[in-house]
């Protein structure tokens, strides 16, 4: 019998499985579809200490193995989150939930994960200082090593959950940036987020979503995600959670194996939204046909000899 579960900073979980934030809304909408506590646990839409209504549209668009979004961090807000959102997860989620936290200034990011702190069914705060879409916050904190130090700090004197940093792809040197974040106290990281893309109308000759660039995800990025994981996890203690283009249970392995704990799926739950239950309930098939036993014991076997 194979043994699926993983431990993610100090909580364990059944199987590494993790819904990446934006793609599985605040969990009771696929609670519909199966049961959402087979999942490890989920990474919630991201919020922020305002509501944001979000980019203009169109917002969406269709690419080669994968797509490009601009959504622009639309949420009710962090007060609304909590006094609506999470109420209703707790009626068909009992494990812990990651709440994503976005913001546009250090300031911001301190408040919602303040306010986060407080709420039982919150089990970590993946701080996403990575966001491609938001103009004047998200990624301009997560292309510095200094100011997403400064965010890890902020967030860390507010609050006693685990923190987990999500950085951006979108950098030259994602290591550095990492391992600032685990010097200023970030108890695990997550990577990668969207790549920047960009599609254009051959028929209006513009670009295709109203935001002109936008986030690009799915199958495609799953190359470049595996060697920002490996690079990382190579450089830092903290666990690293990977992301980015997994779509089965064979790439969950091979994101382990880079130096993953745990994996988070994206654009996949957009395809298709059994995709994680899928993944899941494969994982062991899996597991055995490569003799693994125990998950655990393959995290960043791929630096091994």
């Amino acid at each position: 019998m194979v043994n699926t579960k993983v431990e993610l900073c100090g909580i364990t979980l059944d199987n590494p499985i993790i819904p990446a934030s934006g793609t599985f809304g605040f969990g009771y909408e696929f609670a519909e579809l199966y049961d959402i506590n087979m999942l490890g646990t989920f990474s919630f839409k991201g919020n922020t200490q305002d509501a944001r209504f979000g980019k203009p549209t169109p917002r969406i668009a269709e690419c080669t193995s994968g797509m490009i979004n601009a959504v622009g961090l639309q949420n009710p807000g962090v007060e609304k989150v909590i006094s609506e959102e999470l109420p209703k997860l707790s009626k068909c989620f009992n494990k812990k939930v990651m709440a994503n936290v976005s913001g546009f200034s250090v300031e911001d990011y301190a408040y919602t994960c303040e306010k986060l702190d407080k709420c039982d069914i919150v089990g970590w705060l993946e701080v996403n200082v990575s966001c491609p879409n938001v103009h004047g916050g998200g990624m301009s904190f997560g292309t510095d090593p200094e100011a997403a130090a400064e965010v890890t700090r902020a967030v860390k004197s507010v609050t006693k959950k685990p923190v987990i940093l999500k950085l951006s792809p979108n950098v030259t040197d994602i290591v550095a940036i990492a391992k600032a974040c685990e010097k200023a106290g970030a108890d695990g990281i997550s990577l990668i987020n969207t790549m920047l893309g960009m599609r254009i109308n051959l028929r209006t000759k513009k670009p295709v979503i109203a935001n002109k660039m936008g986030g690009f995800s799915g199958k495609a990025i799953f190359p470049v995600a595996v060697r920002m994981v490996y690079q990382v996890a190579s450089a830092v203690e903290v666990p690293v959670i990977g992301m980015g283009g997994v779509s089965c249970a064979e790439d969950v392995i091979e994101m382990m194996l880079a130096g993953a704990t745990a994996v988070e799926v994206g654009a996949q739950n957009l395809v298709d939204p059994y995709a994680c239950k899928s993944i899941i309930e494969e994982l062991p098939a899996v597991m055995e046909k490569y003799r693994i036993e125990n998950l655990k014991d393959i995290i960043g076997a791929a630096h091994n000899g």
